[in-house]
């Protein structure tokens, strides 16, 4: 069994959650993925790990994908819980169904990963979750509710588990993007103003390259934040 550090990342298939598996994959992890798209078995074949496809809103496929990582590799160091994007309904029309759904998509799925990967990660001396987030999960808008609500309670849970297991070693991070895609096309129908720092928004690559930051070493006593990736627009400080 290779001594190779591990990194579970859901979401992957393709955008933020795929753009951290390739770069992690590229720094010496194993990736283990999971997304619902038959794309992600693709992707852990070009990238030699393994796969699942499973829904994070599933426990059960959560727990697949654990025990699926244990069983391949032994071990898991890094978590990264990306999402997709949630619909952007006007705030009254929003059911109690779609609420739920949401609700476990955003917040459920992470407490029920930390559950299942938190004594692995003990067994190992320790490890590090990193939830993407959004810059507007502290200042609700009513063009995404869901950040607003969800996400805002997701950072909660990340303050709280970072206090309860940071003498384990174990640290629990979100981070915060504004636009991140690797083409204009993919943001068609959202609002990007023209003034972005660089002209564009940060593509996957790049983003990736932050999130593997906030996993590594040189991040070991950041835990329990939010890292906002956002050129500013937020206006929180």
């Amino acid at each position: 069994m290779s001594s190779a550090k591990v990194a579970m990342i859901v979401a992957a298939s393709r955008g933020i959650g795929a753009g951290c598996a390739r770069e992690l994959a590229a720094r010496g992890y194993n990736v283990s993925l999971m997304a619902r798209s038959p794309e992600v078995l693709d992707l852990a074949a070009e990238l030699g790990g393994t796969a699942i496809q499973g829904s994070m809103n599933n426990p059960q496929d959560l727990q697949r994908l654990v025990q699926t990582t244990l069983t391949k590799f032994g071990r898991i160091d890094a978590v990264v819980n990306s999402f997709g994007d949630p619909a952007r309904p006007d705030l009254l029309s929003i059911s109690d169904q779609m609420w739920l759904e949401n609700f476990e998509m955003l917040f459920l799925s992470v407490v029920r990963i930390a559950r299942l990967v938190t004594e692995p990660m003990l067994n190992s001396g320790g490890g590090v979750i990193v939830n993407i987030s959004a810059c507007d999960s502290q200042e609700p808008n009513l063009g995404t509710p869901f950040s607003g609500t969800l996400r805002a309670a997701m950072e909660g849970f990340t303050k709280l588990y970072a206090k309860r297991y940071r003498t384990d070693k174990i640290r629990m991070l979100s981070v915060a993007p504004f636009f991140v895609a690797d083409s204009m096309a993919e943001l068609e129908g959202w609002n990007v103003p023209d003034d972005l720092i660089w002209g564009r928004p940060a593509t996957y690559s790049e983003f990736a390259k932050t999130v593997a930051f906030l996993i590594s070493d040189d991040a070991k006593f950041i835990t329990g934040t939010t890292l906002k990736v956002d050129e500013a627009y937020s206006a929180a400080i």
